[in-house]
Order: C-alpha cells, then sequence, then structure tokens
C-alpha cells in the first residue's frame, strides 16, 4: 500500500515546487484601458523567467498576443489574467490587442 503513495510523492513536490517558483517570479503590469496598453514600453530582465499581469478595464474583451514571444490569451472586460513568459534574450519584442490593434500595441524592451 505504500508504494503508491511513495510513487506519487515526486509529483507532488514538483507541483509544490512550481507553484514557489511562480510565486518568486519577477511581475510587471500591463494596463488595457481604452484600448491602449499602457505603458506601451515594458522594461523586462533578459535570461529571467518573468510574469505579466494583464488588466483589461475596458468594458470590452481584449486578446493579448505576441507572435514574437508565442503568446496568446483573451482578457476579459474589468478582469486580469497572468501570462508568464522567457526566458528571452535582448531585444524588443512586440505583442498587440487582437480585437483592437490599431490602438492596443507594445514592445517588451529585454535588457
Amino acid at each position: 500500500m505504500k508504494k503508491p503513495v511513495l510513487a506519487a510523492l515526486p509529483m507532488l513536490l514538483a507541483l509544490a515546487t512550481g507553484t514557489a517558483i511562480a510565486d518568486d517570479l519577477p511581475e510587471f503590469t500591463l494596463v488595457v484601458k481604452n484600448h491602449v496598453y499602457q505603458p506601451s514600453e515594458l522594461k523586462v530582465p533578459a535570461g529571467t523567467k518573468f510574469k505579466i499581469i494583464v488588466r483589461n478595464e475596458d468594458a470590452t474583451p481584449e486578446e493579448f498576443e505576441s507572435t514574437d514571444f508565442n503568446r496568446e490569451k483573451i482578457v476579459l472586460p474589468n478582469s486580469s489574467i497572468t501570462v508568464y513568459v522567457g526566458p528571452l534574450r535582448a531585444g524588443n519584442y512586440g505583442f498587440f490587442g487582437d480585437f483592437h490593434q490599431a490602438t492596443a500595441k507594445g514592445r517588451l524592451i529585454v535588457e
């Protein structure tokens, strides 16, 4: 009977460690307001995994998307999402709001 419990132990430790690591990641915030990302440029560290909190203050949904760092996630009205990114090499990486591409755009400046 003890073998199944012991077999599950590494998986449970991995899940617990993954949560602890995710909580320790550098965090940056983007706000969508009037279909514009604020700030439009976000400086983030190179070679480090980080998270971006995207908060949509509009009454309509938006889609946070980047073909440069391969992310795509819908942000419902008056709500937030967390997007995990990186590690990235130094450079500039664009992102945009797929539902309002003319106004909702910005870039990560990775240094």
